[in-house]
């Protein structure tokens, strides 16, 4: 009985949270480990179920760099990265798009679909919703930055009780482009911004972000994250995380978090605790 009440106790303690988030909605930059566990899938697609369920409206943008590096690595095709950014020629677009829209979305859609969620996959291609430009064709080739996102396309799908699904592959203006490669968590932030989000959360592989003693630092502000980036304690990976957190709250989502992909269960964690987990980055 005891366990049972216990049980009662943490459903009445996330009841505050459901009814502030209900009706919200929330972008999930879904990559990592929670992306290649069979385990942490699972426990993914649970929590967006439950999200779901409880009248949050999520949206989910995900990654796929290393099944592209995989599938290149099978084809004897080099996989060349500057500066942390892959390198995309026009054979590389073709192999990127397959795995981002064809295998990893379908597959993400597949799962959420066999759990109880009606999703449905979309690329930025689809009704040229997302558009780009080449951020430096001569360096990176067909890795782009987005110019503009039409948040109709999303908004309408939420509106019908889908859970978009969303690769990170833009249009390009010009009739017959192959498109572009985007890196995912600042599609995440454009398309928060674009649908008028309330929060995004980003599942990486680590607690969150951290000091230089390894430390979670839990809430950062913009001035905060310069100070650490130019100290070095932001380095690598994790500085386009942070700057596309910045980039969702200066669009204005009011909080974006940098959480711990690994453990189970860490976007209910977030959303549904007081204490909750990981970074959270606000104004």
């Amino acid at each position: 009985m005891k366990k049972k009440i216990e049980t009662v106790k943490t459903l009445l303690d996330a009841l505050p949270f459901i009814k502030e988030f209900r009706d919200e909605i929330v972008v999930i930059k879904y990559g990592g480990s929670a992306q290649t566990s069979a385990q942490l899938k699972e426990k993914f697609a649970e929590d967006i179920l439950l999200m779901y369920l409880v009248g949050i409206k999520p949206v989910i943008v995900h990654g796929g760099g290393s099944k592209i590096t995989e599938m290149l690595d099978a084809l004897n095709i080099e996989s060349k990265f500057i500066e942390g950014q892959r390198v995309t020629t026009k054979e590389v677009m073709r192999i990127a798009e397959m795995i981002l829209s064809g295998e990893i979305n379908k597959e993400i859609v597949s799962l959420l679909n066999s759990h109880g969620a009606k999703a449905i996959g979309v690329s930025g291609k689809d009704a040229h919703f997302i558009t780009a430009k080449a951020k430096d064709f001569a360096k990176w080739g067909l890795t782009g930055n987005i110019n503009a996102v039409k948040p109709i396309v999303i908004t309408k799908l939420i509106a019908d009780n889908f859970v978009p699904v969303i690769a990170p592959i833009a249009a390009g203006e010009e009739m017959g482009h192959p498109g572009f490669n985007i890196n995912a968590d600042l599609c995440a932030s454009y398309v928060a911004k674009a649908i008028g989000a309330n929060k995004i959360i980003f599942l990486t592989d680590t607690p969150g972000v951290l000091n230089k003693d390894k430390e979670l630092l839990e809430t950062l502000t913009r001035d905060e994250i310069e100070v650490l980036k130019s100290d070095g304690t932001i380095h690598g990976g994790m500085v386009p995380k942070v700057d596309a957190c910045l980039e969702a709250i200066e669009g204005g989502v009011n909080k974006a978090h940098i959480i711990d992909g690994r453990i189970e269960h860490s976007m209910l964690l977030e959303l549904f605790t007081t204490e909750g987990v990981g970074t959270q980055i606000i104004l």
